[in-house]
């Protein structure tokens, strides 16, 4: 019998439809993988589930949850399923957490408001989950804030909240979008135990095929508002009958193919980082004891050519980011110095720096926090064109606008929108056309992909290598996705505990890593045809 069943679901959005006759199930114990490109309607479909829909929608058909059809349910009721039997991890984890609020607030806020708990007791329960996804109290107090942690960290307090309850049917909207290899396999095998040890069903929505076909006993394939495919996971994507399907798992091993650099242009280094070090000094346990420090980033040295892509991988929390700062000027370090186009940025100021910020640009994780919500797409493209000497205006500026949002797939029509139109993956494709309208030297990404499903992936990925060969644009892709790694890059740099511990060839590292840092990454990462396989061979055993 079906925990939740989905029964010709249509969602108009004003004379919008959005979901036409929508037919998906979900059992006890049982996973079932979403999977679409973004706009697709797979975070519509959940959020229906939900009841937390705009007001302008309508909606027809039913959704029936434990005998009751949610759709007709009150608000009062939908309060007391949601959370309680109805988890759900959302897509962006820092839109998702309350800025004011402690990790151990938000974890035990929702155990409060459901059971007849203590303070002291829904403390415990949030302890022991946010120790579950991998923040045990002693590296990561309850009273922290989510501000304090990395992005793939505040995906896990979300993890947390949503489980905390261990509730029958847990709606995980890309639930490791944010998370390095290892600790996305420990969440996927966190995910597991929960269904295991409660028959929890899980409806894991994702643009990753691999880690759908790693976990999903069925999938369903959507496209424009409608299931094109649906059946047994390996079943479905080994024989792949819709184009659609095909399409999905071909993005999914897309590799952008890339000319062979000439020396010449390798010789010219327009990014030297000499023995970096960001050191960040804790609080004292007590006067009579020395201050101690955090050390984000403890001795690092490299160099990047014209032309170059280097991918920076490792676990989150490793010091990748802070490094990207440095880099960009954005932080300064308390040792060694960052060059840049044969000035030495890390010791000049604001007004010195300008000439040298027009040539460097990033993209950030976090698309939706690295906009301004008041502002519509014009301004938020157009923001890097202040540092040129001669500022475009009027008419020049709006078709540079439109030139660098259709080189991501969008259209000049989006010109006037705000970022909160957009999903996910759309707002990074937007934050991707920011980076770009300058044409400059060096382009720092901080997991630039990780938000876009497979096909948007494989188009991004053939933008970033197109601009690496017309424009000589340099780049430092900060990842834990090691297959955009072996995609796009010529070398692999991996950092551990602050420090680069293997450098090397793409296919060298990845192929045969020698640290043991390189070697638990390669080990996680999720490969499609291999996952198709085990589930395939599970079935004929």
């Amino acid at each position: 019998m079906s925990l939740i069943s989905v029964e010709n679901l249509s969602l108009d959005i004003g004379d919008t439809p959005i979901l036409k006759d929508i037919d998906l199930s979900v059992s006890k114990g049982e996973v079932l993988g979403l999977v679409g490109e973004s706009g697709s309607g797979k975070s519509m479909t959940a959020l229906a589930m939900m009841q937390l829909l705009p007001r302008a929608a309508t909606t027809n058909g039913q959704i029936q949850f434990d005998g009751r059809n949610l759709l007709t349910s009150s608000e009062e009721a939908m309060c007391q399923i949601r959370g309680n039997e109805i988890g759900m991890v959302f897509q962006e984890p820092m839109t998702a957490l309350n800025p004011v609020k402690t990790i151990g607030e938000q974890v035990a806020e929702g155990v409060r408001w459901h059971k007849s708990v203590s303070r002291a007791e829904a403390e415990e329960v949030a302890r022991t989950m946010l120790d579950r996804v991998g923040l045990p109290e002693s590296r990561f107090p309850l009273t922290r804030f989510p501000h304090e942690l990395s992005g793939g960290q505040r995906q896990r307090v979300v993890i947390a909240i949503a489980c905390a309850l261990k509730p029958k049917l847990l709606i995980a909207d890309e639930p490791t979008t944010a998370l390095d290899v290892v600790l996305q396999a420990q969440i996927l095998d966190l995910l597991k135990d929960l269904i295991n040890d409660y028959e929890m069903g899980l409806l894991l929505i994702s643009h990753d095929l691999a880690v759908v076909a790693e976990m999903a006993d069925r999938i369903a394939i959507m496209r424009s508002g409608e299931i094109v495919e649906a059946g047994e996971t390996g079943a479905t994507l080994s024989e792949q009958k819709h184009p659609y399907t095909r399409q999905l798992a071909e993005a999914s091993s897309h590799r952008p193919t890339r000319s062979e650099p000439q020396k010449e242009e390798r010789q010219e280094t327009i990014l030297s980082v000499r023995d970096v070090k960001k050191h960040y000094r804790l609080p004292r346990e007590n006067i009579f004891k020395p201050p101690s420090f955090f050390k984000a980033v403890d001795g690092v040295s490299f160099d990047i050519a014209a032309g170059q892509s280097i991918s920076l991988v490792g676990r989150s929390g490793c010091g990748k980011s802070t490094l990207a700062r440095l880099i960009l000027a954005l932080d300064k370090p308390t040792e060694g110095e960052v060059e840049f186009m044969s000035g030495v940025t890390s010791q000049m100021d604001e007004t010195t720096l300008r000439p040298y910020r027009r040539n460097m640009q990033i993209v950030f994780q976090d698309p939706y926090g690295s906009f301004d919500p008041r502002h519509k797409v014009e301004r938020l493209v157009t923001e890097p064109l202040h540092l040129l000497d001669e500022k475009p205006s009027g008419k020049a500026r709006t078709d540079l606008a439109v030139e660098a949002l259709e080189s991501v797939g969008l259209s000049s029509s989006d010109l006037a929108k705000y970022p909160h139109e957009f999903s996910g993956g759309q707002r990074q494709r937007i934050s991707i056309a920011r980076a770009i309208i300058n044409k400059p030297k060096l382009i720092v990404c901080d997991e630039p992909v990780s938000a876009l499903d497979v096909s948007v992936r494989a188009h991004i990925l053939d933008l970033f290598a197109d601009l690496s060969e017309r424009l000589g644009v340099a780049y430092l892709f900060i990842t834990h996705d090691l297959n955009v790694a072996r995609a796009i890059t010529d070398e692999v740099m991996v950092m551990h505990e602050g420090l680069i511990v293997e450098r090397g060839s793409t296919e060298d590292v990845l192929s045969s890593p020698q640290s043991e840092a390189a070697k638990n990454l390669v080990s996680a990462m999720p490969v499609l045809e291999e996952a198709i396989a085990r589930r395939n061979s599970k079935l004929t055993a």
